[in-house]
């Protein structure tokens, strides 16, 4: 049996009214479908998710199955799915996204033939039924650089701004060289600082064209819906972001980025806080006051300076709470 070229990691719970077409187009990436590993996690899903998943793995000479008997979210599974990697390149798919036909082949090959870490690509999101085109944040299509050169400029939406695991396609040296997996436990905003770390890891880089992955929005059982305490998780995820970049040996030159990423989200969230419930809003404003308090002086007060008006507004308060110039 031939090794696959591809280890496609799909974890998803109580996905069955979409996993269906998920899988379903996994059979369409290549000719053989020998050529695709599919490591499936069903994380602790109440519903059929896991008897679809382990119909379509019937489908493919490799595969893998894994069930959680509780949910252990988001990062956990993919960590999960990362010990099963097989093959020269991995990827990720959520259940509730497809892909079109022959998207893996592609990107298997250009991998190849490019030499390169990673490739990432646009996306297409679809909201009901209306597509748009969510388009990588880099300018150049097909040039293979340092991952380290698509992190800046700070105050313009760059490659760590585009933080979607799913985007793209992996060598599996990045594995091999040690980039660490998602920080257990993260329920949302698991894939911050993956991907500062793959930036600041890998040594090569290209955004590809590729047939789309697309990106449902607006399901009602996606984080990205849902108000609840797990939001309160970006703060977690962004501390670690900083305290990544602190350690790396060019921090002075990444660290104005990371701030403003951190002030850019945390205004995102105190807005969105208005339609949490008053003791949820409290423990959001705390948790993000916190998160201000940690940044560093110099960057910080750079940042600030140059921020717009509208989220110096949304941050004034919580800035003066923590001892910070607003």
């Amino acid at each position: 049996m031939r090794t696959p070229l591809v280890t496609v990691i799909l974890p998803a719970k109580d996905a069955g009214a979409f996993i269906g077409t998920t899988l379903e187009t996994l059979t369409r990436q290549f000719d053989d479908p020998g050529a695709l590993k599919l490591v499936a996690i069903d994380d602790g899903s109440r519903d059929d998710t896991g008897i679809l998943m382990r119909h379509y793995a019937e489908r493919f000479p490799h595969a893998t199955v894994l069930v959680n008997a509780r949910p252990r979210g988001l990062a956990s599974a993919r960590n999960q799915g990362l010990e099963h990697v097989e093959g020269d390149a991995f990827c990720f798919l959520d259940g509730d996204d497809w892909m079109q036909p022959q998207r893996l082949s592609v990107l298997t090959r250009r991998l190849h033939e490019l030499d390169c870490d990673v490739l990432r690509t646009d996306h297409v999101t679809v909201r009901d039924g209306v597509r748009t085109l969510a388009t990588a944040p880099y300018p150049w299509r097909e040039r293979v650089v340092s991952p380290r050169d698509a992190i800046l400029p700070d105050d313009q939406p760059t490659m760590v701004d585009y933080p979607f695991a799913w985007a793209g396609i992996l060598h599996r040296r990045v594995l091999d060289d040690g980039l660490a997996g998602f920080t257990p436990g993260l329920f949302t905003a698991e894939d911050r600082p993956w991907i500062w770390r793959l930036h600041l890891q890998a040594r090569s880089f290209a955004v590809v064209d590729a047939p789309a992955l697309l990106y449902r929005r607006g399901v009602s059982t996606s984080l990205t819906q849902v108000r609840d305490r797990r939001q309160l998780d970006f703060v977690r995820a962004m501390a670690e972001v900083i305290e990544i970049v602190t350690a790396d040996r060019e921090a002075e030159r990444f660290l104005p980025k990371a701030v403003w990423s951190v002030l850019a989200l945390s205004s995102r969230h105190l807005v969105r806080s208005r339609r949490m419930t008053p003791g949820l809003r409290a423990e959001m404003r705390t948790a993000v006051r916190g998160l201000l308090a940690k940044l560093p002086d110099t960057e910080a007060a750079a940042v600030l300076s140059r921020l717009d008006g509208p989220r110096r507004r949304v941050l004034a308060p919580h800035l003066r709470a923590v001892g910070r110039a607003a």
